[in-house]
Parts: structure tokens; sequence; C-alpha cells
């Protein structure tokens, strides 16, 4: 466990911002960090974890100790006739993981291929696209206090799953480290293909029998046709969430602007994509220097080589406050600011 100090974090951000830490440690076991959170020499110090940086727009030099966890390793713990039980270190790319549940036959992650993060990032942020979330298949995971270095078990009740919320994004934020997660998937796939393009996207790639690659594989053709390569452009992803607003505001607006899209929660609630009020503000394909939005999913900010971590910062500013004025809609980042 070698702690380096004034380390750039540059190959740590998908933005590819090149900010620096105070201290830099990668941790690759449980027992490693239970030995640095126990180490009085570290006691002190603020701690920021990091994953693979993929959710994360660094605005600054880090004073803290960066603990990135590259904790490892897929294992089945049970099955029954119908589930199997799959345990995987925090420090797991998902995309991996979720190859790995393909290529075994196990379902109920292949709607979430592609993302782009670490399995212990997942729950924090509850991930989901085309009509899954994590919490679909969540089962527990493993979590170590920072403030002790003791292990506590979270279930599914535990962690609080909103929309790309949970216990860990709130209440419980900056107090656990997760190192583990324990998923259930089916033996028998229950397939999600009526949302979104996945049903168009399988008809053109003339799949005539549903599996698991299949659908996996047009997800990842969709993901690729509308997201931007970090290796090739600076992102995080989608930077803002959905918002969620009352049907009876979404029916005025709707009234106003009647090719608004608009995907129902519930009786009361209907989902509006983000990207869509952001284009229609203007915002797509628009450039600040180094930084802008992209000019095919106008749900992304991009860095172009050379800015920094603010310019995002002043830029999705300006898109919000855009976005409320025509539409009196709020939209909240589903990127962490550090």
């Amino acid at each position: 466990m070698e702690i380096q100090q004034n380390v750039s974090l540059r190959p740590y951000n998908t933005f590819g911002f090149d900010v620096r830490a105070r201290y830099f440690v990668s941790i690759t076991s449980v027992e490693q960090l239970q030995e640095l959170l126990r180490d009085p020499q570290w006691e002190a110090l603020p701690k920021w974890i990091l994953g693979d940086g993929s959710n994360v727009l660094l605005t600054q030099d880090v004073n803290a100790l960066v603990i990135q966890i590259a904790i490892k390793g897929i294992e089945q713990v049970r099955e029954d006739t119908q589930h199997v039980w799959l345990r995987a270190g925090a420090g797991e790319s998902w995309h991996q993981f979720v190859l790995y549940c393909v290529e075994n036959e196990f379902a109920g992650v292949e709607n979430l291929s592609l993302i782009p993060g670490t399995v212990g990032a997942a729950p924090m942020q509850n991930i989901g696209a085309y009509g899954v979330e994590i919490k679909d298949v969540f089962e527990e995971l493993e979590a170590v206090e920072i403030a002790t270095g003791t292990i506590q078990i979270f279930d599914g009740p535990a962690c609080a799953f909103g929309y790309r919320e949970s216990v860990f994004k709130r209440s419980m934020k900056d107090r656990y480290i997760i190192t583990s997660v324990t998923l259930r998937l089916q033996k028998i796939p229950d397939f999600h293909v009526t949302y979104g393009d996945i049903q168009k996207t399988l008809e053109a790639m003339d799949i005539r029998e549903l599996s698991l690659r299949a659908v996996s594989d047009a997800v990842i053709q969709i993901r690729q046709s509308k997201l931007p390569d970090p290796a090739q452009i600076g992102n995080a992803g989608s930077f803002f969430k959905n918002p969620e607003i009352p049907r009876a505001a979404f029916e005025v607006l709707k009234a106003q602007y009647p090719n608004l899209p608009g995907y129902p929660v519930n009786g009361e609630i209907v989902k509006v994509p983000a990207g869509w009020l952001i284009e229609q503000a203007g915002w797509k394909g628009h450039r600040e220097g180094s930084v802008g939005v992209h000019d095919r999913q106008a749900l992304v900010l991009v860095h172009y080589g050379t800015g920094a971590g603010q310019q995002i910062k002043a830029l999705a500013y300006k898109i919000q406050n855009s976005v409320e004025d025509k539409f009196g809609i709020q939209l909240s980042p589903e990127v962490n600011f550090m």
C-alpha cells in the first residue's frame, strides 16, 4: 500500500481535468482499507473516495487523502432454482461485470450495459437505463465505516434507493466506503425491450430470437450512437437527471409544447427527458472555449482538452437557469461536484 503525494488526477476522471490530490492511495483489499483508516497518521486528514472518476466533476485541487477503491473479484455466493447471487468487488468495472453476467446467462443487468463506472459506485447512484435500475437486482452491499474501520452490511431498504439516489448520497454521505456488492440474477430471463430504441435496434440487427447477448449488444449500439467516448472527448455521460414533475404541470407544458415527451412514473408524476429540455433551450452543440454541450446528445457536457472543471460548472449553471426560465423546471446534476 503506497501513499503518494501531489498526484495528478487527470487519469482518474473521465472529464480529463488536471487537478491534483494532496495524497493518493489505491486500495485492493478490505484489510488494506481497514489498516489505512485505523492508522493515526491519516485519522485527522479529510478523505475522498474515488472509483474510476466517471461521474465526478473536479473543480479544484483535492486537499485530502484520495482513496481509490480497486478491490476486484467476482464470486457466486449461492443459488436456487431461479436465481444466482453474485458478489463483486467494488473496484470491478461495471460494464465488465455485466458482460460476465451475459456470458454466463445470468439475467437482470443486460439493459445496464456500457454504463461507465465501478460496481461500488452503482448502488450509490442507483444506476439505471432502459427500464431497469440496480435496485431491481440488488441483494446487499458491504461497506466500511470511515470513522471506525468496521464492516457493515446494507440491504435494499437500508440503502433507501431513489431515482439516481441512495442513502450514500444523503444521510450516509462520506461516512462509508463500499467494498463489495451482491446482486440477485435470474436464471430465466425476463426481457425488457420496450423502453427507448431497444426493440427498433433489435429489428435492425435482424434478431429473430431474444437473448441476453442480443439485448446487451443492442443497448451498447444505442449508447455508442448517442454518447461520446471519454477516451476521445472528456465527459461524464449524462450530466443532469431527468426531472420528475407533477402531471398537472406536465399537461400545461404539453399544451404549450406539443412535442414534449413524458414518461409516467405513477398517476401523479411524469418524467421529462432533460436532454430534450436542454436542446429546446438552444444548448445542443453549444461551445464555450474548451468546454461545451455535445452536438449529438444535449444531456452530455464535454471537455475539449485544455479547460478546467470550473468552466463546466459555470456552463451547467447557465443551462439550469435557461431551462428553468423557459420551462419552469429546475434540472439537478447527476454528476457529483468536487
